[in-house]
């Protein structure tokens, strides 16, 4: 510790000589009777060995002021109650001497004598009892003082708070051992400006100088919040408070201020920054319009096909009146609607025509569902709207082409195959109407989750145990938003059967909240899954899109109060049936309790377009899809139903026997590499940043490139690099697999590694590149080992 430093703590007092023969002469807790009587005759024997030792047993002269050191000293050891036996001494000595051996001689002077002594006895034990309680009474202070310094040093260190001084006159510059520690310093040694500012991030120490400049200028405060030079331990923020001192005329003398590391702050508000950039990117790039209101009904948020549909710039999508796009004969039934259904504050939904900014007339058909706020109160509406004119049109086509098919066949089958296509797409907006505003408002619920983690790690920073919990919240949080977009993605890929062992009931379960929203609030869904670690090779996201049908399907037939049941178990055959071969098999059912169907209609249910559904309210494609997928799969599709009890539709998929493989146990992330130069090709430059980051905390040395032209200059240029990260999708005429091919034909020795957060068809060519795919999003230690595999799968020299 710095002996210099004035908020070091004083040495303590029971340490040093002075302070020592105190605590031995006057001790704090009263000494045993023995010990207080030992001294109280020890003191007097001695008074009276010097006594008779300097003056004789004759003289009367000096007969008591021997005991008067005597009477301090027992006093100050024992109290006043022991003093009294050397005053006793003395006063008996005197009296032996003046009225015993010398009675005839005893005059008033001796008495006067006799009493004065015991008065100057009294005040001297009065004095010498003052004393003792006043050093005690400084002890206890003392000791006070050393527990609050210990107790301010010990909240200090446990908060990470620094204090600080500075002198300006003379410029001596002081920081306490948490100072130093937060600031990566020497816990000993003289400091100067030079070495503090040395240990500030270079970008950001021009501006921590300006703010003490301004400060001392001017400003009664300092506050600044910066970056140290990156260490060890990676980057490192310092949030630094300091308050200025002045004297009389104003000028600056001092500076006395903390410093504390909000670096776990920033990882968060960092995280929550990659949420909301996430959940716009997804907004953008929904083909919906899609807005969130406040409770008032003012919007607050709208995505780029609100803006783009609207005609107008973000400010002016946000205030537009759409009363004046409505068409004039849906205006009264809409606003009555939009009135009812805010004042609801229940999900509703709503259909008109709208006029684009070039005047044509489109049919929009909405969805609402409310929002609340941490607290549970009503926080306004999420929306989303479908441009379904185009089903309205295929609609309109088909009753026609119905009415001319006798005349016209040719023709009319030509139509109704582009109808058919208009259709299919209808289907599928529709299925993301149902979804979306579900999925919106638990994007919400997480988004609400982790500003509110942040707000009340803002508010609380010293709050260790609280700023842990909050942030444990925030990063449950947005991995639960991970996994729904990676649901919504596998549910809405494009691409050929891609069977793998699965575990059925996991992907069910796995679904659960898809198909709650799909079904909506009205009605109960039941999972009854007894399949357990059972196995089957089936396309996952083809199953769970089958699923979904099947659930949509039995909520359209399902009264009021009616109950969907999901149901999963091993069935075996024992011997054919239909199609299917003896064997092992699981069957996945979806029951509901609607009004069933006859004959006929089991008969022709699995036909496309077939539908008992009012005109425009299905497609019939439905379980088509659910045919198509489970016959490709190896199994069949059954139907139990009649009028009046219900429909239970069930999957038979023939069962695997490699569930085994699955249960490996999870494999530890390797060591990380040796650094090396990293080549980062990545387009979206905040991914970007966080992606060298985590590089850089594992050692390696990142050179950026935003597209694959620019990545092969750089390449091309740095003939030490040793590692290729890139992202799949490019902008420009390469692609990242471009990219890696060009460079691996150039380099065959170079660790090549591809990432990508997208699931479609265009990731076909990735998977079937010689090089590991890395999904986004990905922690650090999937990087880990994600390097190690580029390394493991790279050409031998």
């Amino acid at each position: 510790m710095n002996k210099n430093d004035p908020l070091a703590p004083a040495p303590t007092p029971s340490r040093t000589a002075s302070a020592l023969l105190s605590a031995w002469l006057i001790p704090e807790v009263p000494p045993p009777f023995w010990r207080a009587a030992l001294a109280a005759v020890v003191a007097t024997l001695a008074a009276l060995g010097m006594r008779f030792a300097l003056l004789g047993p004759d003289q009367t002269l000096g007969a008591t002021q021997a005991f008067f050191p005597a009477m301090v000293l027992v006093t100050l050891y024992a109290g006043w109650r022991w003093g009294l036996v050397p005053m006793a001494s003395g006063a008996a000595l005197g009296w032996w001497l003046w009225a015993g051996r010398y009675a005839d001689t005893l005059s008033e002077p001796q008495t006067a004598s006799m009493v004065l002594y015991v008065i100057s006895a009294i005040a001297t034990l009065a004095v010498a009892h003052g004393m003792r309680e006043a050093v005690i009474g400084l002890a206890e202070a003392r000791r006070r003082q050393q527990d609050a310094e210990t107790r301010l040093e010990v909240t200090q260190a446990a908060a990470g708070v620094g204090p600080w001084e500075w002198d300006v006159a003379t410029g001596d510059l002081h920081l306490s051992p948490a100072a130093r520690r937060n600031l990566r310093l020497p816990p000993e040694g003289p400091l100067d400006f030079e070495t503090v500012a040395a240990a500030v991030h270079p970008e950001d120490r021009p501006r921590v100088q300006q703010e003490i400049r301004r400060a001392i200028k001017s400003g009664p405060l300092y506050e600044v919040e910066y970056r140290l030079v990156d260490g060890p331990d990676g980057e490192r923020w310092i949030h630094g408070l300091g308050r200025i001192e002045r004297d009389a005329s104003g000028w600056a003398v001092r500076v006395l201020g903390v410093n504390f590391e909000v670096t776990k702050r920033r990882q968060t508000e960092e995280g929550l920054r990659e949420s909301e950039a996430r959940f716009r990117a997804l907004a953008d790039s929904a083909p919906a319009l899609m807005w969130i209101t406040g409770q008032g009904g003012a919007r607050e948020f709208v995505n780029a096909a609100y803006v783009d549909f609207a005609g107008a710039d973000y400010r002016d999508a946000l205030t537009l009146d759409w009363r004046t796009r409505i068409h004039p004969e849906d205006l009264p039934a809409i606003l009555k609607a939009q009135i009812a259904g805010e004042a609801s504050r229940k999900p509703f939904s709503l259909e008109a025509r709208y006029r684009r900014p070039d005047g044509q007339w489109r049919w929009l058909k909405s969805f609402s569902q409310p929002r609340y706020g941490p607290g549970g109160a009503f926080a306004g509406f999420i929306g989303i709207a479908f441009d379904v004119s185009d089903a309205k049109e295929a609609e309109a086509k088909l009753t026609g082409m119905n009415e001319l098919l006798a005349d016209k066949v040719d023709e009319a089958v030509a139509e109704r195959d582009l109808a058919q296509a208009a259709l299919s797409q209808a289907q599928k907006l529709e299925a993301i109407g149902q979804l979306t505003g579900g999925v919106a408002h638990d994007f919400n619920n997480l988004l609400t989750v982790v500003i509110g983690a942040l707000d009340a790690v803002q508010r609380h920073p010293d709050d260790a145990r609280r700023r842990d919990k909050m942030v444990d919240a925030a990063l449950s949080a947005a991995r639960r938003g991970e996994k729904l977009t990676q649901h919504l993605l596998a549910f809405a890929r494009r691409q050929p059967l891609n069977p793998e062992i699965c575990r059925v009931d996991r992907l069910i379960a796995e679904s659960e909240a898809l198909l709650r929203r799909a079904v909506g609030e009205v009605l109960p869904l039941k999972l009854s899954l007894g399949s357990g670690t059972r196995t089957a090779r089936i396309d996952a996201g083809q199953f769970e899109a089958a699923l979904l049908n099947l659930v949509v399907n039995a909520r359209d037939a399902s009264p009021p109060g009616g109950v969907i049941v999901v149901e999963s178990g091993p069935e075996t055959l024992d011997k054919p049936r239909g199609e299917l071969k003896p064997g092992a098999y699981l069957r996945v059912s979806v029951r509901d309790e609607g009004k069933g169907m006859d004959a006929d209609t089991v008969a022709r249910a699995f036909e496309p377009f077939f539908t008992t559904k009012a005109s425009g309210k299905g497609t019939g494609l439905g379980l088509s899809q659910v045919y198509g997928f489970v016959r490709q799969s190896g199994g069949e599709v059954e139907i139990i139903s009649a009028p009046g009890k219900g429909a239970t539709v069930s999957m038979l998929l023939p069962a695997s026997h490699e569930g085994a493989i699955l249960q490996a146990a999870p494999v530890a992330p390797p060591a990380p590499r040796p650094g090396v130069e990293v080549l980062l090709a990545e387009d979206d430059s905040e991914v970007g940043d966080l992606v060298e980051a985590m590089l850089i905390e594992l050692g390696h040395h990142v050179r950026r490139a935003g597209d694959a032209d620019e990545a092969l200059q750089v390449a091309r240029a740095n003939p030490d690099l040793g590692l290729l990260l890139t992202d799949v999708m490019m902008p420009g005429d390469k692609s990242g697999v471009d990219l890696a091919s060009i460079l691996s034909a150039e380099r065959p020795e170079l660790p090549i590694l591809l990432s990508s957060g997208y699931t479609g068809q265009e990731l076909a060519e990735a998977r079937a590149a010689p090089w590991p795919l890395l999904r986004k999003p990905y922690a650090l230690d999937a990087l880990v080992r994600a390097i190690d595999q580029a390394f493991e799968t790279r050409r031998p020299h």
